[in-house]
């Protein structure tokens, strides 16, 4: 234990603390899980340590809590007397400040908290994260790993909303796009199956899960995103809408009667798939009910895949062609229907799926026939991994 290094990345959400310790000499996990249902006295924790599963329920009051009932199975079991030597957060948005990984410091963690106006879901609890593992570890290194950081540069035309540019400036009022350390390793990991550097690669990455988002990487770069200022705009998701007319809002706010806070729980946690389906926000479910003849299921399964299409389409012509066209995620990793039902309308981009590859194997791989213009690849993604990485960087 004494040559390992152990760097232990924290995903803290309004009620739940994801953890994954690491040993960054062989970049191994060594143990993961979450604290759910923080607040309630029937808390739950799951981890896997050393390939063993484990899974208890006890008060979790809050995340403090949380934290000290993960610290102590970890030195229990793997850390003994072995010390963290520094904790990477996952933090959803960086602002217009913040186009890399930082030092936490207490103008970073204020400003983390300043953008809750752009992420009101998830700063605050990626903040409070953090503020509980910085009174618990104070003597090491924090680092804030942003979603928002792989897009921070793309260009101005497709960043840029269509209001009065004074307001845009104003209010930072802009596309971030998330889900960008997710992007960024998957596009790497897709050069390395293609054998070609990632600079002289045009990929469309395809991250498709409960939150889903595609970006058009160019020379290694996000181009375009289809994530907006929040999470809200793009595809549809579990529970989110996707792009909708934004007069759909103040129509329902009217004759719903809806306020603001109203509003937006239902765009963001009552719509979707579980909104169409009136089945499940889980993919797996609505799959299910699909295949047994339910029209509102088939409709949800229809309507993410046209999704996934037309923001491919869109990215051929942002990157001015396509060498290869990525699916990350619970759903783009596992959903053979997902992929072959999206690449089935791509032969006008030279798409030629392998049906025997696309149904069978794991892990990395390929999945379009060698003949095929555009290769087709699946590649799990690994965000606590490059959470790791950024923090040892």
């Amino acid at each position: 234990m004494g040559d390992s290094v152990f760097v232990l990345v924290l995903n803290a959400g309004s009620s739940s603390l994801k953890f994954n310790l690491f040993d960054m000499v062989n970049e191994a996990s060594i143990a993961e899980g979450i604290a759910e249902r923080i607040g309630l006295a029937d808390g739950i924790l799951a981890c896997t340590i050393d390939g063993e599963k484990r899974k208890e329920t006890l008060p979790l009051p809050t995340h403090r809590e949380a934290l000290e009932a993960i610290l102590d199975r970890l030195h229990t079991n793997v850390l003994h007397d072995t010390p963290v030597h520094a904790v990477g957060h996952r933090v959803v948005h960086g602002g217009p400040k913040y186009g890399d990984s930082v030092l936490v410091t207490d103008e970073v963690l204020h400003d983390i908290e300043a953008f809750a106006i752009y992420a009101p879901l998830h700063n605050p609890a990626n903040a409070l994260g953090i503020r509980v593992a910085r009174e618990t570890f104070p003597e090491v290194p924090h680092v804030a790993v942003f979603d928002t950081a792989f897009h921070h540069n793309i260009p101005d035309h497709a960043r840029t909303y269509g209001i009065p540019y004074e307001l845009s400036q104003k209010y930072g009022i802009r596309r971030y796009g998330f889900h960008g350390t997710s992007h960024a390793f998957v596009a790497a990991r897709t050069a390395i199956l293609l054998c070609r550097p990632l600079r002289s690669l045009k990929v469309i990455t395809c991250h498709i899960g409960n939150g889903t988002s595609i970006c058009a990487v160019g020379q290694g770069r996000s181009m375009d995103t289809s994530m907006g200022m929040t999470p809200l705009q793009g595809v549809i998701m579990g529970t989110r809408c996707g792009t909708i007319d934004p007069s759909v809002v103040e129509m329902l706010m009217e004759h719903e009667h809806l306020d603001y806070a109203a509003i937006t729980d239902l765009l963001n946690k009552k719509s979707g798939l579980l909104g169409i389906s009136g089945v499940s926000s889980d993919f797996r479910e609505i799959e299910l009910a699909a295949d047994s003849g339910n029209d509102r299921a088939r409709l949800a399964r229809d309507l993410l895949t046209y999704n996934v299409r037309q923001f491919i389409g869109s990215y051929a012509t942002v990157l001015d062609g396509v060498d290869a066209i990525t699916f990350t995620a619970g759903i783009g990793t596992h959903s053979t229907y997902v992929r072959a039902k999206v690449c089935s309308k791509l032969g006008f981009l030279g798409v030629k799926l392998d049906p025997e590859a696309n149904e069978h194997g794991t892990g990395e791989r390929i999945i379009s026939t060698p003949d095929s213009r555009v290769v087709v690849t699946v590649v799990p993604t690994n965000e606590e991994l490059m959470i790791a990485r950024e923090t040892v960087r």
